[in-house]
């Protein structure tokens, strides 16, 4: 069997556009950890159950972000921009580098069609440590919300 990685030894293409579309649609949720938590209620100046009452909401058992109301946009997308980039939960920083859109040539093609920056004529290649190292943030992300969510 063939382990995650072997077909992209050489990298992959990938430029974020700002396009806003991975903030956009439903269905889908951005689930925070504690760490997320903390850090956008600094972000805002609220306590963590300020913040968690204002913009989140509980799915199974875990805290996502709420969707912009009327549509399935993300709370904090505004003219295609995050206004908490610098704030911005892991799995908005991991992507696209997330296990499943990385299993296969065609599962990074699938995920091209809903982003425009995977692949982009001008995008430069990411190196596989560094596709590696954002997929183990994304996992530690996805552990940490398992076990101190309520």
């Amino acid at each position: 069997m063939d382990e995650i990685g072997d077909w992209f030894q050489d990298g992959l293409k990938f430029k974020c556009t700002g396009c806003g579309k991975c903030c956009t649609g439903s269905p889908g949720y951005v689930f925070l950890s504690s760490t997320d938590l903390e850090r956008l209620a600094d972000h805002f100046s609220l306590s963590i159950e300020e913040f968690a009452k204002k913009y989140t909401r509980l799915v199974d058992g875990k805290y996502a972000l709420l969707d912009r109301p009327g549509s399935g946009d993300c709370i904090f997308l505004e003219k295609n921009q995050c206004t908490v980039y610098t704030s911005r939960p892991v799995q908005c920083q991991t992507f696209p580098w997330w296990i499943y859109n990385l299993q296969s040539p065609e599962d990074w093609k699938e995920a091209g069609e809903r982003c425009e920056g995977i692949d982009h004529e001008d995008a430069p290649v990411i190196p596989l440590l560094n596709i590696q190292a954002q997929c183990l943030t994304y996992l530690d992300n996805l552990i940490e919300q398992h076990f101190t969510n309520p």
